[in-house]
């Protein structure tokens, strides 16, 4: 997280009841992290908000086994916390993690620092009680209500309807509204409707890599304390595969093994059995192992879960329907921004309403796709690349050389140089998209001139940094004359 000093009240936070388009009904479908902090945000402005969610009340019972505990919280995500006023509150939910503690087979550690700025890192976060806490402060609103047990199972987007069934009592219901807003989900049921449906032009695809996920654990310590360094995010990259884990407030780690289904010598297909898991493990993760005595529990309890990344257009039909979060930009887990670029989406959103919102809802979701489209596009495709870099890269030696390089370079020019992590995790008001792009001609011009012997990490560090920025420069300018952007 960014502690440096930035104006935190650059957003204003309206009270409800103030700034009414007059009383105006938004049905939101989905009250996870993205629906949850959407309805807070729509109901300070004064909207009369419903939201309906498929699943129980996650403050009331435990919903989470297998499914991604924590996440990676970071400036973006912030960012959106600050516009609704609970910045404090959510902090209160963290645990910093500067830096990524890569194990090698022999069990040896080593740090890498995600910035040379000592201000700069992420945070581990718990879902449920991030989710918890959204959702109770959404409902101190009059005007949001929250229904749970509820499923989607259509939408008519022409006359702005909802088709909803409730689990307890099997009654299928109508919901209409003004307009509706999907952020149900990678598995949207508005983004079905619109697929389905065949009313206009819609564009959708679902890309799945040939590796999965599996979620595990390592229990705290008896004394209630952390087996393994509490402050970073762990990972043991294997070359095809790998696994991470992120520490939780009671001192356990979510860990999580991604691995190919079905090839390589190990595999989720022929991981059938404990004494084979166990062999994995102590070959492959011996230092883990040691860990994690509830491995196999674990292994054989929950589920395998595929990793895929969803990119659709348009989002939205007329002023009735648009679809947000993941239901519009569904993405890989490894640049930990899925949930940050969910926030981000309301916040873009706010402002697109703050500039719009006397031309009406089909201007207002016109305008936000225009302006957010390329930025989802370009996260999705920098978590793909990270897959690669953390379960492979981080391993490699000239990688490592130019960590180090980048890192001495953020310490030393704190305000001229920010590695292409650092731009996309740590710089909230730089676009996505803007990020990847000099992040990539960063990468390009610091791998090239290692390999070349035009700069080691011997060189006199402001002799590097205009050496890179020439080269990056020079790379974008390359790039723009192609026209790759």
């Amino acid at each position: 997280m960014n502690n440096n000093t930035k104006d935190s009240n650059s957003e204003k936070v309206f009270p409800s009841g103030e700034d009414l388009d007059g009383a105006q009904n938004i049905l939101i479908i989905g009250a996870g992290l993205c629906g949850s902090l959407l309805a807070l945000r729509l109901g300070q402005r004064g909207y009369n908000v419903n939201v309906y969610e498929m699943r129980p009340d996650l403050r009331k019972t435990d919903i989470s086994a297998g499914r991604s505990i924590n996440l990676a919280f970071s400036d973006r995500g912030n960012k959106a916390m600050k516009l609704v006023g609970i910045e404090d509150k959510v902090k209160e939910l963290c645990i910093p993690m500067n830096g990524r503690m890569l194990h090698d087979k022999e069990g040896n550690t080593f740090l890498s620092n995600y910035s040379g700025r000592d201000y700069e890192y992420i945070n581990s976060i718990s879902r449920g009680e991030l989710n918890g806490l959204l959702l109770t402060e959404a409902e101190k609103h009059e005007n949001v209500s929250i229904h749970f047990n509820k499923k989607c199972k259509s939408v008519d987007f022409e006359k702005t309807t909802a088709l909803f069934k409730d689990y307890h009592t099997k009654d299928e219901f109508i919901e209409d509204a003004d307009c509706i807003i999907a952020t149900d989900g990678a598995g949207s049921a508005l983004r079905k409707s619109y697929y389905l449906e065949k009313k206009f032009l819609f564009s959708f695809s679902q890309d799945y890599l040939t590796h999965g996920y599996k979620e595990l654990s390592i229990l705290p310590a008896e004394d209630g304390g952390y087996k393994t360094y509490k402050n970073a995010l762990h990972i043991w990259p294997r070359g095809d595969f790998m696994v991470i884990a992120l520490p939780n407030l009671d001192g356990s780690f979510t860990v999580t093994l991604f691995l190919s289904y079905d090839e390589g010598e190990y595999n989720f297909n022929n991981l059938t059995t404990p004494e084979i898991v166990t062999e994995f493990f102590q070959k492959e993760f011996p230092d883990a192992l040691e860990l994690m005595p509830n491995l196999v529990d674990d292994f054989f309890e929950n589920p395998t879960a595929p990793l895929g990344t969803v990119k659709c257009s348009p989002w939205h039909y007329k002023g009735n329907t648009l679809l947000m979060g993941d239901s519009a930009h569904a993405i890989v887990p490894f640049y930990g921004q899925g949930m940050n670029a969910s926030f981000e989406d309301v916040v873009v959103f706010d402002k697109v309403l703050n500039t719009h919102k006397e031309k009406g809802w089909e201007t207002v979701f016109s305008e936000y796709e225009r302006v957010r489209k390329p930025d989802t596009d370009a996260i999705a495709d920098l978590a793909i690349d990270n897959f690669h870099e953390m379960k492979d890269h981080v391993a490699n030696p000239i990688f490592q050389e130019k960590r180090k390089i980048e890192m001495a370079l953020e310490k030393n020019f704190p305000e001229g140089y920010s590695s292409k992590y650092s731009l996309v995790t740590f710089n909230e008001d730089i676009g996505y998209r803007k990020a990847m792009l000099r992040g990539r001609a960063q990468d390009k011009a610091i791998l090239n001139m290692l390999a070349d012997g035009v700069i080691s990490t011997e060189d006199d560090i402001k002799d590097i940094l205009d050496k890179v920025k020439t080269e990056t420069e020079a790379i974008l300018e390359d790039d723009r004359i192609a026209g790759l952007h």
